[in-house]
């Protein structure tokens, strides 16, 4: 290690602290703005076929599921008597 990488990591951690509390937290703050503005946000027409392919998807999904248990419920009953 370089003599000034400990120099440096030692003054950035008394940069943190130095802050406290109030300060670290105002720091999280503006890194997540920051980090915000480097998002590539969907366009509208993107969002519009996500949230459709969802929706179709999901409700596949119910019809699926609700003739599992239509089909399960009438074994059932053949096997066991109802």
């Amino acid at each position: 290690m370089a003599p000034n990488e400990g120099a440096a990591s030692v003054e950035a951690d008394a940069k943190t602290t130095k802050n406290g509390f109030w300060g670290r937290i105002v720091q999280f703050v503006r890194q997540v703005i920051d980090e915000l503005k480097k998002v590539v946000w969907p366009t509208r027409d993107e969002l519009t076929t996500f949230f459709v392919v969802v929706i179709v998807f999901v409700l596949a999904m119910m019809v699926f599921s609700g003739v599992v248990d239509v089909i399960t419920a009438w074994l059932v009953t053949k096997v066991f008597g109802g």
